[in-house]
């Protein structure tokens, strides 16, 4: 009789148990959680040849296996979500319409012009002055404004230092860029700073750079080494200046209003392998910078390092831009770039 009551015991648990289990089913399914399946879209800016797109493959990769193949994430190169124009790319990730990207805070300007302060003229000297920056302060308050935007800000990228190159003649001061016609992307700070240094600077889109280059519409650009290399611009560019002027972070970006309509594992899920994603493409990108320096020299591209007395006449010539934008920036997020 004893070992009966305590088998109907022991049944009355379990059922209470597989109830609670239905119930705490239930409750998650009806707030549209875990079980969700995600078809989404990535914007990548350059080519498929890029530490970029390495780094949005690993995501796709990551976000399948740990999912199970219910988020799929799709990927496009050269921005072509957006017809090749990356302020559109940015606005339409703002808006919704593209899911994600992994875009330039320059191109972030558009948006709002605090976040040209990550590219101030000679801000930092180097990576390791970079770093404690963005995991840091600066890197919290720019994650702030672009939670502002509309953007959920998954981990910071690393375009590089922009360095110059053109097809005329070495620079190696300021003088020798008079007159120029180089290309810039299409933000303020750095039309102002281009005609400080006395050129005639030119915007467009980077995918009719090559093109404007190998026409002698333009006779040069800036950009980081990664994507001067995979672009090929040493097929149309005779001389580069590794000058470190202007650092250029990514931001991995993914519309803030879907990310907010996700479950608590879901966003787990995206910051961690955002993060993930992010860091990886860093590291890669400081690995093969070495290589792409030399081999852009093989393929016959002229490399000039200015000399501290070069660089700072490049940074007198520059100082304008901070009497100028110090307002449109902030002074405190500029002291936290400045690591003050």
């Amino acid at each position: 009789m004893l070992k009966k009551k305590m088998s109907m015991a022991v049944l009355g648990l379990s059922a209470v148990l597989v109830l609670g289990a239905c119930g705490s089913n239930e409750a998650e399914s009806s707030e549209g959680s875990e079980a969700k399946d995600y078809d989404l879209k990535m914007s990548v800016t350059v080519s498929d040849s890029s530490t970029w797109y390495e780094a949005a493959e690993k995501l796709k990769e990551d976000l399948a296996k740990e999912s199970d193949g219910r988020i799929n994430l799709e990927l496009f190169a050269n921005e072509q979500l957006s017809g090749g124009d990356s302020g559109k790319a940015v606005e339409s990730l703002a808006k919704g319409s593209i899911d994600l990207t992994f875009n330039s805070t320059i191109i972030y300007s558009i948006l709002d012009d605090r976040f040209g302060v990550a590219s101030a003229p000679f801000l930092f000297n180097n990576t390791d002055e970079v770093d404690p920056v963005f995991a840091g302060e600066g890197g919290e308050m720019f994650k702030e404004i672009l939670a502002e935007k509309g953007v959920q800000a998954l981990g910071y990228g690393e375009n590089g230092f922009r360095q110059l190159t053109n097809s005329k003649l070495e620079i190696k001061n300021p003088e020798d860029l008079k007159g120029l016609k180089i290309r810039i992307p299409g933000i303020t700070m750095y039309t102002d700073l281009y005609r400080e240094l006395g050129t005639d600077p030119q915007t467009m889109t980077f995918s009719e750079v090559f093109t404007a280059l190998q026409q002698g519409t333009i006779d040069g650009q800036e950009n980081p080494i990664d994507v001067i290399s995979s672009s090929k611009l040493q097929e149309v560019q005779d001389y580069m200046t590794l000058w470190n002027y202007s650092y250029d972070p990514l931001v991995l970006g993914m519309n803030k209003e879907l990310y907010d309509s996700m479950s608590d594992e879901d966003k787990e899920l995206f910051d961690r392998l955002g993060k993930e994603a992010a860091a990886y493409q860093v590291e890669i990108a400081r690995e093969k910078e070495t290589t792409q320096i030399a081999d852009l020299e093989a393929a016959g591209m002229q490399i000039y390092t200015p000399t501290e007395e070069e660089i700072a006449q490049f940074k007198e010539a520059s100082n304008p831009i901070y009497d100028k934008y110090t307002d449109i920036w902030g002074a405190d997020l500029l002291k936290a770039f400045q690591g003050e």
